[in-house]
């Protein structure tokens, strides 16, 4: 048997980052910048107000209070987008609009509520100092300032940004397209009616759903039965649109592994068994330069396999580092076992309280049982040379996405 990261290390040495492409801003939401984007013009490119009110010059209501108010004349108004502005000499004022242009002469804001809001003549209850309620040019970006960076997974704020600095089109990695399949003469479609002995097929449901989670554009087929001329057909089908394929089922030790008899000697593809539980039986290779995952049947070890293997080496095909998922350190709240050689994945839940983590392991662990995987959001990971950790322990835990 190899070891999680031997197996792990053939597949980041296999798969390659995604070509880069250019696309409309909305198009590339979700996908990770392939090139640095930087402004143009500061943001805001001038110097405009925060809030509604007047335009005025600070040394003229320097004195203003409620009992002696200052009064201006009104010499026009300005809004959001004008070009022709008014200039604000001493001893007047012009009623602005929030991001409206600050006129020249002026060099401070009174918002209206300061104000009795005239129209023709306003009188001023508070003095303000220069700069008051004004948003400077260039407060926010300065003009080559770098505002997204390569690597970056645009979600809206990274989409806002980019927008705000003139930019319609971005060049991202893009998201891999990722072919999800079961195999099984005993699976049928959720809401269809079972037959003695078959079960409603689950496990490409909740790997597209990981794929999506991981950046991916998920794709599930329909389940394929286990007969070897339709599984090759469907790798043969599947191939013209993936940039990765996922199988689960038919890879262990069987008479009827269609998927492990069908590709076995083609591509890349070998089977291994690795060190771990749940997970032992994995396979992967490139068939036509499509990398391949076949992970088990058993949902629990699926989704297991796919957080270890298959997650980061969509991370690698985004050109992001292949990190795990999120770990914590956590205090054990009752002993575990786990079997010696292993690596091993514990369903179970983290809670967070007086500064520290503490994870309770679920009560049953078999890897067909799903109900315990749907309650956890968190994999304790044992090491192999552990068979028995007390409470107490610190371990370390991933953190599922919730």
């Amino acid at each position: 048997m190899r070891t999680v990261d031997e197996h792990l290390t053939e597949i980041l040495g296999s798969v390659k980052v995604l070509p880069p492409h250019e696309l409309a801003l909305l198009e590339a939401q979700g996908t990770v910048l392939a090139e640095p984007v930087s402004a143009p013009v500061p943001v805001p490119p001038f110097d405009n107000s925060a809030m509604d009110g007047y335009a005025v010059v600070a040394a003229d209501i320097a004195a203003a209070t409620d009992a002696a108010p200052v009064a201006l004349p009104v010499v026009g108004d300005i809004v959001a987008g004008d070009s022709g502005l008014p200039a604000i000499r001493p001893g007047l004022t012009a009623r602005i609009m929030t991001g409206a242009p600050l006129p020249a002469g002026a060099d401070a804001v009174i918002p209206v509520e300061w104000t009795d809001g005239g129209s023709a003549t306003v009188q001023v209850f508070r003095a303000a100092p220069p700069g008051n309620y004004i948003r400077r040019a260039g407060e926010d970006v300065r003009a080559g300032q770098i505002v997204a960076d390569a690597g970056t997974r645009l979600t809206a704020p990274q989409l806002g940004m980019i927008a705000a600095v003139g930019r319609a089109r971005v060049t991202v990695r893009p998201k891999p397209r990722v072919v999800v399949v079961a195999t099984g003469d005993e699976l049928r479609e959720p809401g269809t009616s079972l037959a003695p002995g078959q079960i409603w097929e689950s496990n490409s449901f909740m790997l597209t759903a990981a794929v999506i989670e991981a950046g991916g554009v998920g794709i599930r087929q329909a389940t394929v039965e286990d007969e070897p001329g339709k599984v090759l057909e469907m790798f043969q089908d599947q191939l013209v649109r993936a940039d990765a394929i996922v199988t689960t089922g038919g890879v262990s030790m069987g008479t009827r592994d269609v998927v492990k008899e069908v590709l076995t000697g083609t591509g890349t593809v070998g089977f291994h068994k690795v060190r771990m539980r749940p997970g032992k039986p994995q396979g992967f290779g490139l068939l036509d330069g499509t990398p391949v995952f076949t992970l088990p049947g058993n949902p629990v070890s699926a989704y297991v396999s796919f957080q270890v293997f298959v997650r980061p080496a969509l991370l690698a095909m985004q050109g992001l580092a292949p990190d795990p998922l999120q770990t914590v350190s956590a205090v054990l709240a009752e002993d575990v076992q786990s079997p010696a050689g292993l690596r091993h994945y514990l369903r179970g839940r983290l809670s967070f309280s007086h500064g520290s983590y503490t994870v309770t392991a679920a009560e049953v662990q078999g890897s067909h049982q799903l109900g315990s995987l749907s309650s956890a959001n968190a994999l304790i990971e044992l090491p192999e040379d552990v068979e028995v950790m007390p409470a107490g322990s610190h371990v370390k835990v991933m953190r599922l996405p919730s």
